[in-house]
């Protein structure tokens, strides 16, 4: 399994142009092949891959000095970035999505550079970097596997990351007969088929009112100004706080049940769908379900664990006891069974609901 761990870097002040430079070089490269792609098609209707490309590189070296600050294969991944750019075109173009042409990048567009293969290290609290040097990192855990790349990038409040991509064994946890199915909301976010209810933390929520102050205050600054920056910057800290919350809770969250369950049933929620409802939309995006069933997918995975995905349709609806089906409203928390006389929450006859379908899934397969 791929595994990426990633790390603050706490570079010099030099080290920090240097690596400022890269991004440039980067950026500008990835420009220019965009630019020859567009203008290959444009004027002579033809098509250039990424190995028609990667060997321009040294001659422009020789046209853009510059370029040689950069590692070499630093500069090699620019043009596998573009040709992957194109490849995600054309699939779209052909699946009839939006295609989204590929886009030239301005100045604080491009905030990330990649080695490949070789060209970086890692010791004790650093972390060396060809052309950059020995850069001070925080290496809070071990590594393990094997390292495939190395990429440094840049946040927007102006910090540095490394992250390293490793071929990692799997960690297997003891054998666990637990099961439990998870249906995740608004009110809670999440309620479990044993009961337990998770307080929807709504961080964004929480933060909401200190945003907007923030961003009115920017608001007030022409474009281009340095009070513009300056206001900017703390609207980027804002946003920053918020995301890192979001993800340590779904990480903890996600850690605990595969340390607590050995099967896991959850529905297959499609919420890039549901935010069509304007006035759900700010809350399901806060909530970010997709980030914890991706958390959960791959430490499921790699702790052995059972995990399964089945079709949320009318998990609300049905009655975990008999199976009798009434419409429900979304105002309607309370499922009263006129069958059987179950009187359940919602959402905990859902996730009872999950769970049957999860366990009935994993048994045919």
């Amino acid at each position: 399994m791929l595994k990426s761990f990633k790390y603050r870097l706490y570079p010099t002040t030099h080290q920090a142009k240097v690596m400022q430079t890269t991004l440039d070089e980067c950026r500008w490269l990835y420009n220019h092949m965009l630019e020859e792609r567009k203008n290959a098609w444009e004027q002579d209707e033809g098509s250039l891959n990424y190995h028609s490309q990667a060997v321009t590189i040294p001659k422009l070296k020789q046209e853009r000095p510059s370029l040689s600050l950069a590692y070499s294969q630093v500069l090699q991944n620019v043009a596998v970035r573009v040709d992957l750019a194109f490849k995600a075109f054309f699939r779209r173009v052909k699946a009839g999505e939006k295609p989204g042409y590929p886009r030239f990048r301005g100045r604080g567009w491009y905030d990330s550079f990649t080695y490949p293969q070789s060209g970086f290290s890692t010791g004790d609290d650093s972390v060396i970097l060809s052309k950059i040097g020995t850069v001070k990192a925080i290496l809070h855990r071990p590594i393990t596997g094997e390292i495939k790349t190395c990429n440094v990038s840049r946040c927007s409040t102006g910090k540095w990351f490394v992250s390293f991509s490793c071929d990692s064994p799997d960690e297997p946890l003891l054998p666990c007969d637990k099961a439990v199915g998870i249906d995740v909301g608004l009110e809670s976010f999440a309620t479990f088929s044993t009961g337990e209810v998770i307080r929807n933390p709504r961080f964004f929520r929480t933060d909401e009112k200190a945003l907007a102050k923030a961003q009115r205050k920017m608001a007030k600054f022409e474009k281009g100004t340095p009070g513009r920056r300056k206001a900017r910057k703390v609207v980027s800290h804002i946003h920053e706080r918020i995301a890192n919350r979001r993800s340590n809770f779904a990480h903890q969250l996600s850690r605990r049940i595969v340390n607590e369950f050995g099967t896991i049933c959850v529905e297959d929620i499609q919420a890039n769908r549901m935010v069509h409802n304007h006035c759900l939309a700010k809350s399901i995006e806060d909530a970010a379900w997709s980030m914890f069933f991706g958390y959960l997918v791959y430490k499921a995975a790699s702790a052995g664990r059972r995990y399964t995905a089945d079709n949320p349709a009318y998990t609300s609806q049905d009655c975990s006891r008999c199976g009798h089906r009434q419409n429900l409203s979304l105002s309607d928390r309370v499922f009263n069974c006129p069958c059987c006389q179950l009187v359940l929450h919602r959402d905990h006859n859902a996730s009872l609901n999950i769970l049957a379908r999860g366990l009935a899934s994993l048994a045919s397969a």
